[in-house]
């Protein structure tokens, strides 16, 4: 998997997912490739042939906003995968490729994290769990300070057994971690999550080779809960400004429904259930063992 190349790579994946009945081409005879033909792709955007072989090979990798425009309308990008394709395309600074291995998380955030009577956690570039209250635990043990998402998700059965449309949660969790580390897919942590999750996960290697990308927005999300039932949340993104990436995810249901009742005797719950040590419960987490309420089975995707 060539990580060198994150211009080129997204262009070819996302031709190949355009047909040329979808861009109003008239099909003759077989097609011996998946989507759009290079040249197709070069004539509808309005440049040469050999100017797009060389975007997609990486020999030309910062194209003028112009050209990008006119490469997202051909494979039909929604305004956030435009978005991301044009952020490919931007020479990445000194700063960002020496960035520092640590993530920390500002004092005052850590502090709200605790006191917002909701479930919240703090969110890393890399999907790492930076901080979390005992209500996020609650509602799952993997949203514990030294978990990543990502690994949980494709490996942790108890968490894959949260989610109702399991393959609608994971096909998101992919597309907002491309777009979170952009054009970094060749920064150490990248390559490390990327390569373990391909080598034990054929489903994580399928959606990583789609490229897609998803804005990390807030939205509502169902969970089958395995102590209070069925509930939906509506889960907000907040940026945290000067973090690199840091978001601030919290839960919240509408008020005064049967969700708001079960948020609420979850709340109940973690204050009678949380007896165990942050330390001692980073240390489970590390382990990828924290389960209070489940076997802490695990499968690959």
């Amino acid at each position: 998997m060539d990580e060198g190349n994150a211009l080129g790579d997204y262009l070819r994946a996302r031709r190949e997912l355009v047909g040329p009945e979808d861009v109003g081409l008239r099909v003759s005879g077989l097609r011996r490739v998946a989507g759009l033909r290079r040249e197709e792709v070069a004539t509808l955007a309005g440049i040469s042939s050999d100017y797009y072989l060389r975007l997609e090979q990486g020999r030309d990798r910062h194209p003028s906003v112009q050209v990008l425009e006119a490469l997202a309308r051909v494979l039909q990008l929604d305004p956030g995968a435009a978005e991301y394709l044009i952020t490919l395309a931007q020479p990445r600074s000194r700063a960002r490729r020496e960035r520092p291995r640590r993530e920390r998380v500002p004092v005052g955030i850590a502090q709200l994290v605790e006191t917002v009577g909701l479930p919240a956690f703090v969110e890393g570039r890399y999907f790492d769990v930076l901080a979390s209250n005992a209500m996020a635990r609650a509602l799952s043990p993997n949203l514990v300070v030294g978990a990543n998402r990502l690994r949980s998700m494709f490996l942790d059965a108890g968490e894959r057994a949260l989610y109702p449309d399991l393959e609608r949660a994971l096909a998101g969790m992919v597309a907002g971690f491309r777009v979170s580390v952009g054009s970094a897919t060749d920064d150490a942590r990248c390559v490390q999550l990327v390569g373990e999750l391909s080598l034990v996960s054929e489903h994580f290697r399928r959606l990583w080779a789609r490229h897609d990308v998803k804005i990390r927005e807030g939205a509502p999300q169902a969970f089958h809960h395995p102590e209070v039932g069925d509930l939906t949340l509506r889960r907000e993104k907040l940026e945290i400004g000067g973090s690199d990436g840091q978001l601030l995810v919290i839960y919240h249901a509408e008020a005064g429904s049967e969700s708001a009742r079960s948020l609420a005797l979850l709340g109940s719950l973690a204050a009678t259930q949380e007896v165990v040590s942050p330390e001692a419960e980073a240390e489970t987490g590390s382990r990828g063992g924290a389960a209070r309420w489940r076997s802490g089975e695990s499968g690959h995707g």
